[in-house]
C-alpha cells in the first residue's frame, strides 16, 4: 500500500514538474534586437526568451552592447507567411535527420531547422513543437498537435523511431518517402493542368470574341444590307445572347462550381462516382492509377519497413492513394489481411491492381522481403507516371495550339463570310 502510495504521489509530482515546465515555455517570446558588436560594427537579430533584460545578458556575454531589444511585434491579422507545403515538410524532416545523425540534440536541431526557415508559418509551428519537446511531450506527441501538416502515418513512423531508438533513420526514410510522394503529386497536378488550360483559354478566348469583337461585326453588317450567311447569322445571335445574358452564364458557371464541390465534398456516392469515372479517362485516367499504385507501394513499403505490423500500416496506407477509389480498396484489404488472408490474395479480390503487382507482392511475402519487392513496384510505376506524363505533355501542347486556333479561326473565317461573299458578287 505505501508502494502504490509512493509511486502516485512520485507521478503527481512528475506531471506538476512537466506542468511547470509547459507553463515556463509558454512564456516564451520572441525578442528584436540591435546592438554594436567588438569591432564596433551593428548587427541584429532575433531570440527567444522570457524577457528583454535575459536577452540582453545573453548578448553581453556574446561580446554586444544591446542597443535596443523589443519584443517581436505580431502581425495585424493573424499569422503571416505562405501555407506549408508538404515539399517543406519533406525538406524540415531531411534537415532534422542529418543534424540528429551527427549527435546535434533534438531541441537545439528544432532551434536550427526554425531559425533557417523564410516562411514565418513553418518557423511558428517549429518553434511551437520545439517548445512541446521542452516541456516534456515526445516528438510524435507534439507533432500530432498539427495533423495537416504531420498526418498519421508520419507520426506512426516517428512514433516507431522513437521506441527502437533509430529516430534519425526513421527520419531519413520519412524524408526520402516525403520528396517522392511530392515529385509524384507535381507529376499528377501538371498532367490535369494541361487540359484544364486548354479548356479555360478557349472558354475566355470565345466570350471575347462574342461579347466585345462580334458586336463590331454586326453594326459593318447592317450597313451591308445583305442576307447574312448562316454560320455568320449563327455567331451574331449567340454574341447577341451573350451581350445581353452574360451574366447569366457567369452565375451559372460559378453557381455550378460551387455545388458540384459542395456534393463532393458531403456525399461519399458522388465521390466514388467521380473517382471511378476519372479512372476511365484516356491517358489522364492511366496516369492517376498508376499514382495511386506507386504511392500504395511506397507508403505500405516505409511503415512496414519501420516496423510497423501490416494491418497498422495498411491503416495509414488507405489516405495516401490520393484515389477514392484506391482508398476504399486498400481498406478492403485490411479487412482480408486482418482475418489471415496473404496481402497479394487481399489485392487480388479488388480488381484493381495489375497481376505483375500482385505476383511481385506475392514472391516478396514468401521470400520474406516484401519491404524491398514495394519499393520496386514503386520505383517502376513512378518511372511510369514520370514518363506519361512527359508524353502528355508533349501531346498536348500542339493540341493546345490546334484547339484554340480553331476556335478563334472559325469564328473569324464567320465574320469574313458575308465580305468574301459581297466581294464575289462585285467581282
Amino acid at each position: 500500500m505505501a508502494t502504490s502510495t509512493a509511486a502516485a504521489l512520485k507521478a503527481r509530482t512528475a506531471t506538476a514538474d512537466r506542468g511547470k515546465a509547459r507553463a515556463q515555455v509558454s512564456n516564451l517570446q520572441v525578442y528584436t534586437w540591435v546592438g554594436i558588436d567588438k569591432r564596433g560594427i551593428k548587427i541584429k537579430g532575433e531570440q527567444i526568451s522570457k524577457n528583454a533584460s535575459l536577452v540582453k545578458a545573453d548578448l553581453r556575454k556574446q561580446g554586444i552592447n544591446p542597443q535596443v531589444v523589443k519584443p517581436k511585434p505580431k502581425p495585424l491579422f493573424g499569422s503571416t507567411g505562405k501555407k506549408i507545403k508538404g515539399r517543406d515538410v519533406a525538406v524540415f524532416a531531411r534537415q532534422l535527420a542529418t543534424m540528429m545523425a551527427a549527435g546535434v540534440p533534438m531541441v537545439q536541431g528544432f532551434e536550427i531547422v526554425a531559425g533557417g526557415q523564410s516562411n514565418p508559418r513553418m518557423k511558428d509551428m517549429l518553434t511551437n513543437i520545439k517548445q512541446d519537446i521542452e516541456g516534456g511531450s515526445a516528438l510524435n506527441e507534439a507533432l500530432g498537435k498539427y495533423p495537416v501538416q504531420f498526418d498519421e502515418l508520419f507520426t506512426n513512423l516517428v512514433k516507431a523511431g522513437e521506441s527502437a531508438g533509430v529516430l534519425d533513420t526513421v527520419l531519413d526514410t520519412i524524408a526520402t518517402y516525403k520528396e517522392n510522394i511530392e515529385n509524384i503529386k507535381g507529376k499528377i497536378k501538371k498532367a490535369m493542368f494541361y487540359p484544364a488550360a486548354v479548356i479555360a483559354v478557349a472558354i475566355i478566348v470565345s466570350c471575347i470574341l462574342l461579347i466585345f469583337v462580334i458586336p463590331q461585326f454586326e453594326a459593318v453588317f447592317k450597313n451591308m444590307k445583305a442576307d447574312l450567311p448562316a454560320f455568320t447569322q449563327m455567331l451574331v445571335s449567340l454574341s447577341r445572347w451573350m451581350v445581353s445574358y452574360w451574366w447569366m452564364v457567369l452565375l451559372i458557371a460559378v453557381g455550378s462550381a460551387v455545388g458540384i464541390a459542395l456534393l463532393y465534398n458531403r456525399s461519399t456516392k458522388f465521390q466514388h462516382f467521380v473517382g471511378r469515372a476519372v479512372l476511365k479517362l484516356p491517358v489522364v485516367g492511366e496516369i492517376l492509377r498508376q499514382s495511386a499504385i506507386a504511392r500504395f507501394a511506397r507508403t505500405l513499403g516505409v511503415t512496414f519497413k519501420a516496423g510497423v505490423p501490416l494491418v497498422e500500416a495498411l491503416d495509414s496506407v488507405a489516405n495516401a492513394t490520393g484515389s477514392v477509389v484506391y482508398n476504399e480498396a486498400v481498406k478492403r484489404i485490411r479487412e482480408d489481411v486482418a482475418v489471415g488472408h496473404q496481402l497479394q490474395l487481399a489485392m487480388k479480390q479488388t480488381n484493381l491492381f495489375p497481376n505483375m503487382v500482385t505476383q511481385m507482392v506475392a514472391i516478396g511475402e514468401e521470400a520474406g522481403a516484401l519491404d524491398a519487392m514495394l519499393f520496386k513496384i514503386a520505383e517502376f510505376y513512378e518511372t511510369e507516371v514520370n514518363n506519361a506524363v512527359d508524353a502528355l505533355s508533349s501531346l498536348l501542347e500542339p493540341m493546345i495550339m490546334v484547339i484554340i486556333g480553331g476556335v478563334v479561326g472559325s469564328m473569324v473565317v464567320g465574320m469574313y463570310l458575308p465580305i468574301f461573299k459581297l466581294g464575289s458578287v462585285v467581282g
